[in-house]
């Protein structure tokens, strides 16, 4: 599979950041969501009269960090949208804490402003839950779901419930402290996952532009999340792609996510929690027939 690029000629019409790496991925624009705030968001018109997906980007990343590998193939059969979560990116900057809801209401709130009846979202780790929560909220507007390298629950271990004590401790802390040292901390985790250089100073920008708090704040309501209640009940199309080397989300709660869902199809991708960024053709080969599959279903 091959992974859109542009050429020079193509570069004008997008991010001039990502033109300059070569990735085909739109400028964007700023989306005034009324009474709500402004977020930012990114669109393909894909072809005239195909179905919509909602790409909903993982924790401490945004729009074109999470996507940007993979928007302009979804493009080719996929009218395609990303947005920014609040307090990632330029997403919208809310007073409140954060709350994985609100960012589902943000979702609708969106397709309302774009004129979106109904649409697929495809959410990524933390966007896994903000999909499910888009459909449980918002029933009549999910067509169908695609949920990637996610769980219906994320502190199920010893290990991973004491990783979330700590976090919910940061949370605390930082409240009032300098945002500098965990900013830095989270780049040190992210950038070197990517090679080339010029890659890693874009990745390192678009971490910059989060609002540390939220996100630490997004970390600690991550670990409080749970569907298991409700998710048996899911009634649209889904698919659930399962990073099969992913150490944090394992595959195992992956499966379990799937198996809650009736009818739901797995796509098994042999790659980690950041395959999406740093191997795309691994990531695409289980994407796109994650996302056919679910608008054929759907229609």
């Amino acid at each position: 599979m091959v992974v859109a690029r542009i050429d020079d000629s193509s570069a004008l019409v997008l991010g001039p950041e990502l033109g300059a790496l070569g990735w085909a991925v739109p400028a964007g624009r700023p989306l005034d969501l009324p009474g709500r705030g402004t977020t930012f968001v990114r669109e393909l018109p894909g072809p005239p009269g195909g179905p919509t997906l909602v790409l909903l980007h993982g924790l401490a990343a945004n729009a074109a960090l999470n996507w940007f590998t993979t928007m302009a193939p979804l493009g080719a059969g996929f009218r395609v949208i990303a947005m920014d979560h609040r307090g990632h990116g330029r997403g919208i900057r809310a007073r409140r804490r954060f709350r994985l809801a609100d960012c589902a209401d943000d979702v609708v709130a969106m397709a309302d402003a774009l004129g979106i009846e109904r649409f697929i979202p495809v959410g990524y780790s933390m966007g896994g839950p903000i999909a499910q929560l888009t459909w449980h909220r918002h029933r009549e507007r999910v067509a169908g779901m695609v949920l990637c390298a996610t769980s219906r629950n994320f502190r199920g271990r010893p290990r991973e419930q004491l990783q979330f004590a700590a976090i919910a401790a940061v949370a605390t802390i930082v409240r009032g402290s300098p945002a500098g040292p965990i900013r830095d901390a989270v780049e040190g985790l992210l950038v070197p996952s990517f090679g080339e250089p010029r890659l890693r100073q874009w990745v390192r920008a678009q971490l910059h532009q989060n609002d540390v708090r939220s996100v630490i704040q997004a970390a600690d309501t991550l670990g409080r999340f749970s569907s298991h209640s409700w998710i048996g009940r899911v009634d649209v199309p889904t698919s659930v792609v399962v990073t099969q080397r992913d150490r944090l989300v394992p595959a195992g709660r992956q499966l379990k996510l799937a198996r809650s869902i009736p009818g739901a199809v797995v796509h098994v991708c042999d790659g980690d929690h950041l395959v999406c960024a740093t191997n795309p053709e691994r990531f695409l080969a289980a994407l796109i027939p994650a996302c056919d599959l679910v608008a054929s279903r759907a229609s």
